[in-house]
C-alpha cells in the first residue's frame, strides 16, 4: 500500500469540481501534479474554485472547450457522473489518456487496506453494517465512497493499521485501472443505469472490476444464488467467498431457515437477528464474511446483528407501538425498493405510499399486495395507487392530504402483531425536497401518536 508516487510534474485534467472533482484537485495539487480543473457550470464565485486558485490550481469554468485536451494531460480524473459519451472524454479515449474516477487515486495513495462493496442493491446497507462490526470489533475502521466522505479524502490521511470500508458504484468502478482493494463484496446485479452504461454488459462489466486486480492474497465476496453474475465472478484471481441463502454450503456463507453457515458448519442462530428481510439476509452474510475475514470475533458479530435495525430511511425500524411495528423505508423511491420490503414480512401490512408521479407502474407490487391490508397514498400518484390497491383486492386504500394524516390513518386501520411500512415506491419531490426529509417527517408523525 502507500503508493504515492508518480505525479510529481504529471499534467491532470479534473473533470467536474463537485465534492470528488475538488477532493482528487486538492489531493493532487499536494502531490505535486500540474493540475487543470474544467466544470460545465457557470463560475458563480464558488468557495471550492476560489480555494483552488488561491493555490495556484487553475479552474475552467462554463462549458469544456473543444481544445481543452491540446495542453497534453496524462492523466484525466472525472466526476464519476460525466458520461463516457462526453466529447472531451470520447476524445481522451481515442487519444489513449488514462480516465480514472477518484475512487482509483484513493487507492494509489492509501496506507490502510481497502474493503471495497458494490452492487445493485444493497450496497449501503452492507458497508454501515460492516463498519458497525469492525469498529464494535476495535479494527479501526474508515467509511469512505457513496455512502460518507470522498474516498481520496479519507485515504490519504489513512493509517496502515485502519481499514477503509469504501461503498462503489459502477460510475466509479468504470474509472479504475490499478484498483485493487483486500477484500471485495458484490451484492447482487439487477438491470439499472443503463443510460449511463449503454447495456447491461457495460454495467455488469464495470461492476466485475471490483475484483478485476485483486490476486490469491485477496478476497472476492459475491452473490452465488445469482447465476447471471458467474462469467464475471470467474476472471478473478482472488480467493472466492461465495454467499448463499439456499440452505447450507460447503464453502463460504450461506444460510437456510434456522441458521448461518461458515465453510459449512453452524455458526451463528439466525434467531438473533434483528433486520427484516431476504434481502437484508444477503447484505447481513456479506458483511458477515467480510467481519470473519477480518478477524472479528463471533461475540462482536452477534451483538451487532442482534442490534443492528438498518440505515436510516432504509427499512430503518422506528419503534413498537401497542403491537404494531413501524418502519420508515422513505429510500423506497421505486416499485423495486418497495417490492422488497413488502416481500420482507408475511404479517399483515399497512402500506404508506406515493410521491412524485413519473408515469412508472405499479404491477410489479401486485403479488405482494395480498399481504397489505390497507394503503394510504400521498402525493401526485394517489389517485393512482388507490386504484391499484383496490385492483389487487386491498379492503382499506384512501387518498391522505399529508404525511401526519397518513400515519394517523394507518395507526387507525392497524391492529396488534401488524406492520406500518412507509415504503413510497415513488421519488419524494413533488411534497419534500428529498426523501431524507419525507422520512424524518414520518418519524416525527410517528412519535406524536
Amino acid at each position: 500500500m502507500g503508493k504515492r508516487i508518480g505525479f510529481k510534474g504529471k499534467k491532470v485534467l479534473v473533470l467536474g469540481l463537485a465534492k470528488s472533482g475538488y477532493a482528487a484537485a486538492e489531493l493532487l495539487h499536494s502531490l505535486e501534479a500540474d493540475v487543470v480543473v474544467n466544470d460545465s457550470s457557470p463560475d458563480k464565485g464558488s468557495e471550492e474554485a476560489q480555494a483552488l486558485r488561491s493555490r495556484g490550481v487553475s479552474v475552467i469554468c462554463g462549458g469544456h472547450p473543444e481544445n481543452i485536451l491540446d495542453e497534453g494531460f496524462d492523466i484525466i480524473v472525472k466526476n464519476p457522473g460525466i458520461p463516457y459519451h462526453n466529447p472531451v472524454i470520447r476524445q481522451a479515449v481515442l487519444k489513449g489518456i488514462p480516465v480514472w474516477t477518484e475512487i482509483e487515486l484513493s487507492y494509489l495513495v492509501s496506507e490502510a487496506p481497502i474493503i471495497a462493496i458494490t452492487g445493485s442493491n444493497g450496497k449501503t446497507t452492507t458497508t454501515t453494517l460492516l463498519y458497525h462490526i469492525l469498529n464494535i470489533g476495535g479494527k479501526k475502521p474508515l467509511i469512505a465512497g457513496n455512502i460518507g466522505t470522498v474516498a481520496c479524502t479519507v485515504a490519504q490521511h489513512a493509517n496502515p493499521d485502519e481499514v477503509i470500508v469504501m461503498e462503489v458504484s459502477s460510475f466509479q468502478l468504470a474509472g479504475t485501472e490499478n484498483f485493487r482493494p483486500k477484500i471485495s463484496v458484490w451484492t447482487n446485479l439487477y438491470d439499472a443505469h443503463l443510460d449511463y452504461h449503454g447495456t447491461k454488459e457495460e454495467y455488469a462489466l464495470a461492476k466485475s472490476k471490483v475484483a478485476a486486480n485483486q490476486t490469491e492474497d485477496d478476497f472476492f465476496i459475491y452473490n452465488a444464488d445469482q447465476l447471471e453474475m458467474r462469467p464475471y465472478i470467474e476472471k478473478s484471481a482472488a480467493r472466492k467467498i461465495p454467499f448463499s441463502l439456499q440452505g447450507k454450503k460447503a464453502e463460504g456463507i450461506s444460510a437456510d431457515d434456522e441458521m448461518i453457515y461458515w465453510q459449512g458448519e453452524p455458526y451463528m442462530e439466525r434467531a438473533i437477528i434483528k433486520l427484516p428481510g431476504q434481502h437484508n439476509l444477503e447484505n447481513i452474510l456479506a458483511a458477515t464474511a467480510s467481519a470473519i475475514l477480518m478477524d472479528c470475533d463471533k461475540e462482536t458479530i452477534e451483538n451487532v446483528l442482534s442490534s443492528f435495525t438498518g440505515v436510516r430511511h432504509r427499512m430503518q425500524f422506528v419503534k413498537e407501538l401497542k403491537g404494531r411495528t413501524i418502519y420508515n423505508d422513505s429510500k423506497a423511491t421505486n416499485t423495486l425498493a418497495t417490492k422488497s420490503a413488502l416481500s420482507s414480512f408475511q404479517s399483515p401490512v399497512v402500506l404508506i405510499a406515493g410521491g412524485l408521479d413519473r408515469g412508472h407502474s405499479f404491477e410489479e407490487l401486485r403479488p405482494y399486495m395480498g399481504r397489505v391490508k390497507a394503503v394510504l397514498a400521498l402525493g401526485e400518484t394517489a389517485g393512482r395507487l388507490v386504484d391499484f390497491a383496490a385492483s389487487c383486492g386491498v379492503p382499506y386504500a384512501v387518498k391522505v392530504a399529508s404525511m401526519e394524516e397518513a400515519v394517523q390513518e394507518a395507526f387507525a386501520a392497524s391492529l396488534e402483531g401488524d406492520q406500518i411500512i412507509l415504503s413510497p415506491a415513488c421519488a419524494s419531490w413533488d411534497q419534500f425536497p428529498s426523501f431524507e426529509q419525507r422520512g424524518d417527517a414520518f418519524i416525527e408523525a410517528v412519535m406524536k401518536l
